[in-house]
Parts: C-alpha cells; structure tokens; sequence
C-alpha cells in the first residue's frame, strides 16, 4: 500500500478514535453557549476557538465525526448490500432481467446528478439524520450495483461456475458460494470511494440546512452557521477546522480507496 494510503489510514484511525470517545476527548459541552465568549481565537482554554454563540469548536469538531462516520458507515452498508444483491442478479440472469435493471433502473438513476437528486430527495423527505441517511442510500446503491453487474457477467463464464451449474447447484449456491467471493474485490474499493462521498454529501445537505438540522455538532452545520463575510475576516477559526476536519476526512478514504485499487488490481500482480 502507497504512502498516501497509509496516511490515510492514520487519518480514519484517528476519526474513529474521536468518534467513539468523544465524551473524554472533547474539554466542553457541545450545547453550552456562552455569548460573552464570542469568536474566541484558539487558545489553551479553546483550542480551535469559540464560535457565534461561544460553544467550543473543538469539542463540536470531535462530536461531528460521530455523526460524519455513522451517516458514512450507514450509507455505505446500506447502499452495498442492495446494489450488490441487484447488480448480482443483473449479471447472473441477463436477458429481460438485466435490459431492465441496467438499461432502465440504472438510468433513471444516473439521468440526475447526484448532489442534486440528493437534495430532491432530503427536500421530500424532510431534514433529520435518518432521513439524510435514507436518501443517501436510495441514491447511492446504483454505483454498488453498476460494478457488482461488471464482476458478475465476468466471473459466471469462468469454468468453476460452469462446472458447479453442470452439476446441478441452485442459482443461490453459485452466487453466494463462487460467483460473489471473486467478484468482491471492486466493491471494497467502491466502498472506501462510498464513505468519502457519503460525508461530503451530508456536509454539503447540512450546510444547505438540508441535513442534520441545528443545533447538531455537524461540519456541514458549523460551516453554514460561519459562513458570512464577516465571519471570515473576524473569527476565520470558525470556518477553517470544520472545513479542514472535512477535508481530511474525503481526502483520507480517497487515499486508502486509490490504495485498495491499486493493491487489488490483478493487472499489477501480473506485471510482477
């Protein structure tokens, strides 16, 4: 694995430490305000500094990656097991199966951008964790899919498939038991891809006040709520370590995904 994906790894290591003990690692209570304490710069007391309501910024940057990991983690399940599930079945059956799922579903699906199809969905469902990580979801299986499709057409012309269906194996014995172990490779790729775009998506939903709704600790939330001019010029702390912590966060799973794809590419191992 590159260097890039081993920092990478040491970023997510540490998003999940901060997750799973925010309540030691964070100095402040995330709700408490405090309007004498304004725009604070960073300081001992406050390392990332305090922002329009005096709540401390490093105590609601930790709690953030809770709610950045679990709607990342969510989706990412979620989205994998139904676009696995269908784009398996796309791929194995063919025929009238696979011109509906990939000539139509897929897409009714990829006709919209997803950002933008995200926000339909966010604006008909309402705003709330949940809801964000639902929408998410119904748009996100079909990337899982498209590749599973692609392994599976593939993989069930290989002779152990041929062999196992000659000897009379149900459908569900193949896919589970040979097709889907050899087609896996590219969805542990897919999924690392997933989780960036999952916590950029819920970043991008919360900041448009489509997602989380205040006063939750979520990146997205503190950038809207730091995001005016003036913000900028007096207390640019308020933007800066949210902005970063997401960031970091997309740039980390993107290292170690270009990573898993170039360790799992079986194209490299030949060339050696």
């Amino acid at each position: 694995m590159n260097r890039l994906a081993k920092v990478g790894l040491i970023i997510i290591f540490a998003l999940v430490i901060a997750a799973l003990f925010a309540p030691w690692i964070a100095t402040h209570d995330v709700g408490a305000t405090d309007l004498s304490a304004r725009y604070l710069p960073p300081s001992s007391a406050h390392y990332f500094g305090t922002d329009a309501t005096g709540r401390d910024i490093f105590s609601r940057v930790i709690y953030g990656a809770r709610i950045s990991l679990r709607v990342g983690v969510t989706v990412v399940i979620i989205s994998a097991t139904v676009g696995t599930i269908v784009g398996a079945i796309a791929g194995y059956y063919g025929g009238w199966v696979d011109r509906f799922i990939a000539g139509y579903l897929f897409n009714v699906f990829l006709a919209f951008p997803g950002l933008l199809l995200a926000i339909a969905m966010v604006a008909f469902l309402g705003a709330g964790l949940n809801k964000l990580i639902l929408a998410l979801s119904i748009i996100g299986w079909v990337g899982y899919a498209r590749v599973m499709r692609a392994q599976v057409l593939k993989v069930r012309e290989l002779e152990f498939v041929q062999a196992a269906r000659a000897l009379g194996a149900s459908d569900l014995y193949i896919l589970w038991r040979h097709i889907l172990p050899n087609a896996i490779q590219p969805l542990i790729v897919q999924a690392s891809l997933g989780m960036a775009g999952a916590i950029l998506s819920e970043a991008s939903l919360s900041f448009l006040g489509l997602g989380v709704p205040p006063p939750a600790p979520s990146w997205g939330v503190m950038l809207e709520e730091a995001r005016d001019l003036a913000t900028l010029q007096t207390a640019p702390h308020a933007l800066i370590f949210p902005g970063a912590a997401v960031a970091l966060s997309v740039l980390a799973f993107n290292f170690v995904g270009d990573g898993l794809r170039e360790r799992l590419d079986p194209r490299r191992h030949v060339d050696r």
